[in-house]
């Protein structure tokens, strides 16, 4: 992913920072009373690149192999013990036998809230509750030098590696990326934002609305003269700290910010709906329309019901209005609602737990964040029975779409920003080792699979996505041939191998028994060895994340109450 970057701070500082913010709020909160309810049946998740199939079953145990023709997940927020934290409970997915359900689909929605998560847990020397860790936020946090498109006619570029898995020598992996094209300042268009801040009581200590606030005066700072900006606070009720103002009066948006203070209650679905009500009023079909909702956990007051709080996004999305969603503080958050509502509303969701953190949020990763370059963005792989017995798909458990979706142009997947990058990776199992996974049926026709024209190919990749303004999609396709593969894991680039020491390392926080045989060590020196380029130090933070997760792991200090 190819984003801005802001500073060059020394990787050691956001550990730093983290210890300074918890110390300043270690005071434990009130639990707030409203859980919420538990879900319907997920609708189609929305978002970029949509890579698969209907046949991943959800919550399904670990080495269990998917027989059912379409995924069936209902996300229920799961509260971690001692704490009013909740995050949707996603049981990992597990192994499909391509025979039976060959092709994967899902949306690719790359929230990045995660990872930011489970470096504040690790670095207050806890080991993050595994419903709390997601691979693919995980693994889609950092940025990759993946292939550019050429030009922005085309919206992105796709690329296929198929390398040896590191945790069993006896299959492969098989890494997808998209990288978007990435507009340069100057083409990018206006923006037209409402900050939506949550200013309850629960706002005051350090890592949260101060925090915050800092994060938007570097936000305020990086505005163009072109670019308007709103705020609008909501506790007890909802009010206007700020009129649509455009770059050209940063005094005027600092001061704002600058006079933002918590106390109150949680009134979040009226904040929302005045929120909505500014931007439609001051909409620009000429701008990038956004509302992005600061928060640290639940609404109270007003519309609360998770159901409506979708339907009334969703709805919004359909007017050109998409919602991002920044987490903050510990001990309150509602993951799994931000995760639903950020889905609903095309956005993205992060966690801000320094002001590294908020820098890289609110000013470096504008271009991937607010400028949607596609939407609709779907992706599908197919795999070859005659090369392939069965398929992983790593992480993106909440994430599925059903096979038919990838056709139906009425199914919402999101938008994909200026210069992303999304990553999906898939352990497979040759085709020669289908033997050791289940054992032939007694009964009904013997499949027989025979070598074709195809038979080169291990898989096929297609993405469809919609140009902005489009109604109809349009179709990317790529084959995935065995005679690419790489002899060794070594031969891989270093962007790929580094990926997948990330999903190793989500892997092995959520207990998945595929990689517990594969040590911290084991992935620490796989990161190290793939950091490259790093002029950010987020992948030297990561190695460091790594030994400490083992330091913990070690002391048998799980930190889980």
């Amino acid at each position: 992913m190819t984003r801005p970057r802001a500073t060059t701070l020394p990787a050691a500082l956001p550990f730093l920072a983290a210890t300074l913010l918890l110390a300043a709020c270690s005071a434990p909160e009130k639990t707030r009373p409203d859980a919420a309810a538990p879900p319907p049946p997920a609708p189609a998740p929305q978002m970029r690149v949509d890579i698969s199939g209907s046949g991943i079953q959800f919550g399904a145990p670990q080495h269990t192999y998917s027989r059912s023709a379409a995924p069936s997940f209902v996300m229920v927020p799961v509260p971690l013990p001692g704490s009013a934290d909740r995050f949707p409970d996603a049981g990992a997915n597990g192994p499909v036998l391509v025979e039976e359900q060959p092709v994967s689909t899902f949306s690719s929605d790359v929230d990045t809230a995660s990872y930011a998560f489970v470096r504040r847990q690790l670095s207050s020397g806890r080991m993050p509750p595994p419903a709390a860790v997601r691979v693919e936020e995980m693994v889609n946090y950092f940025p990759y030098a993946y292939a550019a498109p050429g030009k922005a006619s085309q919206a992105f570029a796709l690329t296929t590696e198929v390398m040896p898995s590191p945790w069993n020598a006896d299959n492969q992996l098989l890494h997808v990326a998209v990288r978007g094209y990435d507009l340069q300042r100057a083409e990018r268009p206006p923006m037209n934002v409402v900050l939506l801040v949550d200013v309850s009581g629960s706002m005051g200590p350090q890592d949260r609305l101060p925090l915050l606030k800092q994060g938007f005066r570097l936000f305020a700072q990086g505005l163009r003269e072109q670019d308007r900006v709103a705020i609008v606070t909501y506790a007890n009720g909802t009010a206007v700290a700020l009129e649509p103002t455009t770059g050209r009066d940063k005094q005027k948006i600092l001061d704002a910010i600058d006079a933002l203070g918590a106390g109150g209650g949680t009134a979040g679905g009226e904040g929302l709906q005045r929120a909505y009500a500014l931007a439609e009023r001051h909409f620009d079909a000429k701008a990038v329309n956004r509302i992005i909702l600061a928060t640290d956990g639940d609404f109270n007051l007003g519309m609360t019901d998770p159901r409506q709080l979708e339907t009334f996004i969703a709805g919004k999305r359909k007017s050109g209005v998409y919602l991002s969603i920044f987490g903050v503080g510990n001990g309150n958050l509602n993951d799994a609602l931000i995760q639903r509502l950020t889905q609903s509303g095309n956005g993205n969701a992060a966690y801000i737990d320094t002001l590294l953190e908020a820098r890289k949020a609110l000013q470096g990763e504008l271009g991937s964040t607010m400028f949607p370059i596609a939407n609709d963005v779907k992706m599908q792989v197919e795999f070859n029975p005659a090369r392939v017995a069965a398929y992983r798909l790593i992480g993106y458990e909440t994430r599925m779409l059903a096979r038919q979706d990838f056709k139906d142009d009425k199914v919402d997947a999101g938008d994909m920003g200026a210069g992303h990058t999304v990553t999906a990776i898939y352990e497979i199992t040759p085709a020669a080792g289908a033997g050791k996974l289940v054992d032939p049926l007694r009964y009904g026709a013997a499949k027989k699979t025979t070598a074709t024209a195809k038979g080169d190919e291990l898989a096929f990749v297609r993405v469809r996505y919609k140009l902005p303004g489009e109604a109809k999609s349009r179709l990317a396709e790529q084959p995935v041939r065995q005679a690419a593969a790489r002899a060794s894991l070594a031969a891989a680039p270093a962007e790929q191998r580094f990926a997948v020491a990330v999903a190793a390392f989500g892997q092995r926080l959520r207990g998945e028994p595929q990689v517990l045989e594969y040590s911290y060590a084991d992935i620490a020196t796989l990161a190290n060895d793939a950091r490259g380029a790093d002029p950010e130090g987020y992948r030297a933070e990561f190695v460091k994340l790594v030994r400490m997760a083992e330091s913990l792991d070690q002391a048998g200090a799980t930190g889980r109450p």
